[in-house]
């Protein structure tokens, strides 16, 4: 239906018309056939609601004569006959609807919502959450009725995303509504979304504090100890800010010769944090600075915020060198005094837990160097009065060299006794041994009147097969060898 068509419809109401005439009429009005009336009302409203049907000029012209023709009825004391050419002429007239292109459907639908629906806020919860890797990030949005609609944040409004989106987070969003026609949906176009009922920088900041605690950058294992007596400080800091004087006074009133190195970073801002960052790895290749202090006067979240980015806990986490924090006020926390070595509440309490009072520090000295001369006199008289002890329960040695003689000559007597009967013990069973091997040697049977024969290869003659004639063979006795000739080939 044209805009025409509509604005007609606002002008002029077929129910204002009746209702108008229905309090006219009275109780006349119930002799008309109010059931034939309704039917033709619809019939004609029926035929305007046909998109393009009518020219607006003609249904206007139509409505009216409709409107006389009823309000003459309600004039009228007697019963009136409905005309039903008021009727029956709409439907004679109607003609060929308009048929829309799907493009083209959608070019008026397109029109109509994304300009009427431009800088809404919507609410709702996350899902659907994809794509977290791109530039792009797509989700949906839906209600308690599990209503959904979906939401893009495109490459320039993500990249002012301070927490990270997911499924279930209940969020507050800023944007206009868009008709995607190739894929014949609508959905939201977000320019600028935060957290429900909580900031945007608070969240990220639980967010972020989540995952740096899952890999271990809080632990107290990791954490370096602090130098009791630094020879040279490095501050982290702005260079105009109160926070550095401070901690320059605190440190020259506490030790007025210690050595500070100050390197100027911007503590607030775009671009802070890399600063910061960069100036902590650049310290870190420094000779002779023993520690670090990092930090800022105090100021709102917004201001803190450098302190609690990433790439900051990335370089407190990897230096080298230990490293305080010192951000803000007391009650300020950051992500930057959760991976520091040492939390200071203040930039002035940052110094104060830095280095000592030099005063105080001599006087412990002073104190530490006579109690230790007071111990070496004690403990000198100590280990005199025990040397003179020693003295009293020592004997001359050269009384004890007679008994010593005594001792010498019985252990010689008792020594040789046992050596000798030892000698003795060895002998029998040597003899005893050798008595034993004679039994058994092969000598003490050739002694008997036996012999051994073997061949000129030393092989022993067994059978008398195993010679012949002419053989030279050799006789072993117990006394000696004899070589002899085999003489005959046969022997009795």
């Amino acid at each position: 239906m044209t805009k025409k068509q509509l604005d007609l419809f606002d002008q002029i109401s077929l129910d204002d018309v009746w209702d108008d005439a229905n309090e006219k009429m009275g109780k006349q009005i119930k002799k008309i056939d109010k059931k034939e009336i309704s039917q033709k009302k619809k019939v004609a409203i029926k035929a305007l609601l046909i998109q393009d049907s009518y020219d607006a000029s003609h249904a206007s012209k139509r409505l009216n004569d409709l409107a006389d023709h009823v309000n003459l009825i309600a004039d009228s004391k007697e019963p009136v006959q409905l005309d039903d050419e008021l009727f029956t002429d709409l439907d004679e007239e109607k003609t060929t609807p308009h048929v829309f292109s799907v493009s083209e459907l959608t070019q008026h639908i397109k029109g109509m919502l994304e300009g009427e629906f431009r800088n809404i806020w919507i609410s709702g919860e996350v899902t659907d959450y994809r794509n977290r890797t791109g530039r792009h990030l797509y989700f949906a949005l839906k209600d308690e009725q599990k209503n959904k609609i979906r939401a893009a944040l495109f490459n320039a409004a993500s990249r002012k995303l301070s927490f990270d989106l997911e499924d279930g987070m209940e969020v507050l969003c800023q944007g206009n509504v868009n008709v995607y026609g190739p894929g014949g949906y609508y959905s939201i176009v977000i320019n600028h979304i935060e957290p429900k009922g909580v900031g945007a920088l608070q969240l990220a900041f639980e967010q972020l504090k989540k995952k740096l605690a899952a890999k271990g950058m809080f632990d107290n294992v990791h954490k370096k100890k602090i130098p009791k007596l630094p020879k040279r400080i490095g501050l982290i800091t702005s260079p105009t800010g109160a926070a550095v004087r401070d901690m320059i006074h605190v440190l020259k009133r506490r030790f007025e010769n210690i050595d500070i190195v100050i390197y100027p970073v911007r503590v607030q801002g775009d671009g802070a944090a890399e600063e910061i960052a960069h100036a902590i790895t650049t310290m870190n290749q420094q000779e002779n600075i023993d520690m670090l202090i990092v930090g800022r006067g105090g100021g709102s979240i917004e201001d803190l915020w450098a302190f609690n980015e990433e790439v900051i806990a990335n370089a407190i986490f990897d230096s080298n060198l230990p490293i305080i924090s010192a951000v803000g006020h007391e009650i300020d926390f950051t992500i930057a005094d959760f991976v520091a070595d040492l939390r200071a509440p203040t930039p002035s309490a940052a110094a104060e837990l830095a280095v000592p009072v030099k005063k105080e520090l001599q006087l412990y000295l002073n104190d530490r160097e006579k109690r230790l001369v007071y111990l070496l006199i004690q403990g000198v008289v100590n280990q005199k009065k025990i040397l003179d002890q020693y003295k009293i329960r020592l004997r001359n040695p050269l009384n004890n060299l007679p008994d010593l003689y005594r001792n010498v000559d019985q252990c010689k007597d008792r020594l040789n006794y046992a050596m000798q009967t030892r000698f003795k013990l060895f002998k029998q069973h040597i003899a005893q041994y050798t008595s034993s091997l004679n039994l058994l040697s092969p000598l003490a049977v050739l002694e008997k009147g036996y012999s051994v024969i073997t061949t000129t290869d030393n092989k022993v003659v067994k059978s008398k097969s195993q010679v012949s004639l002419g053989d030279q063979l050799n006789i072993q006795l117990h006394d000696g060898r004899i070589q002899v000739e085999v003489m005959a080939e046969k022997c009795n």
